[in-house]
């Protein structure tokens, strides 16, 4: 009964949804992860190649609430069953009736999208490894990690000056590849492509500035927060390779050495926002338009000295020309930093007061 009204729902989402967005549905067997499609062939830029250029957003994978790493429950499954789907679409259709009670020029379209874009049946973002689980940290990555500061851990930590806080509280960067990923907010992504270059263009902190057809990144001792990126097009298919990324971690006092977590807790993930960043880190990017009105981003990450194993997360980037940017003023009117201070010193002084005996009449 359940598959018999998704597949109604699903053949309503088709009518107004052109074939080309509907390119990868689930496989028949749950545990199977089919490559990207490679079926649809994108416009050409006036130079020549595959145009991605657009306005994408992650939002919906966000209020889809579709984790970065899988639940238990489902086990080797990288999809939902049809029971399972029909949860997330109840859920999706409650989101869509509340935000219509906030609007009155209508609902997120969270159902919809569910409908019509198949990596909403995902388990998770991640489809390697095979467990849809991070891999463990290196002993001393996990360490560091453990004791990396930041004002998004709440227990054991105090809060003096801005070396306890991550680069995202001090509007620097949400790190790379982190800021690849979904947010709770300004979710939103710009590609610009010229001749010899593409751009990716954030909503929230940060841009990059990809080269394409070089062979070297630059020199092994300049880093920076995005990297050293270099692309080429393999078919249709943008391939970036990453080096470069900001060396260190999250526990030392010299901000000029601490690094961006290559993950972050609003991606869903155990990571304090202080996993650490070795000169071995390398990320692979591949981007592939599989329909006029969706691009599959898969992100492969690699260090070694700090992850047990490499990983992939695989999502879609849903596009919408519509979609407005909101100015991301960050620093402006931040007192984020000064009130965690003000709040922690207060709570250390109020114990000690409470300690010291009572004046005598």
């Amino acid at each position: 009964m359940i598959r018999r009204a998704l597949a109604l729902a699903a053949a309503a989402a088709m009518a107004l949804t052109p074939p080309a967005a509907l390119a990868q549905q689930p496989p028949a067997d749950l545990t199977a992860m089919p490559p990207v499609p490679a079926t649809y062939a994108p416009a050409r830029t006036e130079w020549g190649d595959p145009d991605l250029r657009a306005t994408y957003t992650l939002d919906r994978i966000n209020s889809g609430r579709i984790p970065f790493e899988r639940p238990d429950e489902a086990g080797n499954r990288f999809w939902l069953t049809d029971a399972e789907f029909a949860q997330r679409l109840e859920a999706a259709r409650r989101s869509d009736a509340a935000y219509s009670e906030e609007s009155s020029r209508g609902t997120k379209g969270l159902e919809a999208w569910m409908l019509a874009e198949p990596f909403a049946r995902r388990t998770s973002m991640l489809v390697s490894p095979a467990d849809g689980k991070l891999p463990a940290l290196q002993p001393e990555a996990e360490k560091l990690r453990a004791a990396g500061r930041s004002s998004w851990i709440t227990e054991g930590r105090t809060y003096d000056w801005i070396d306890d806080f991550d680069t995202w509280d001090r509007c620097i960067t949400r790190g790379f590849p982190a800021s690849m990923l979904p947010f709770r907010y300004n979710n939103g992504i710009r590609l610009f492509q010229a001749p010899g270059y593409v751009v990716v263009h954030f909503e929230m902190l940060g841009d990059r500035v990809i080269p394409l057809g070089r062979a070297d990144h630059r020199p092994a001792a300049v880093e920076s927060w995005m990297g050293s990126s270099v692309g080429h097009w393999d078919g249709d298919t943008l391939v970036v390779e990453t080096t470069n990324i900001k060396t260190g971690d999250g526990t030392t006092r010299d901000v000029y050495r601490r690094a961006a977590s290559p993950l972050n807790v609003a991606t869903g993930v155990r990571s304090n926002n202080a996993i650490p960043v070795s000169d071995q880190a390398r990320v692979l990017e591949r981007f592939t338009r599989t329909g006029p009105g969706a691009l599959v981003y898969e992100l492969m990450y690699s260090d070694p000295a700090v992850f047990t194993a490499p990983w992939t997360a695989r999502i879609t980037w849903t596009r919408d020309d519509a979609y407005q940017f909101f100015e991301y003023a960050c620093h402006e009117g931040n007192v984020s930093i000064r009130n965690h201070i003000n709040a922690s010193r207060a709570d250390r002084r109020e114990p000690a007061a409470l300690a010291r005996p009572a004046a005598s009449p």
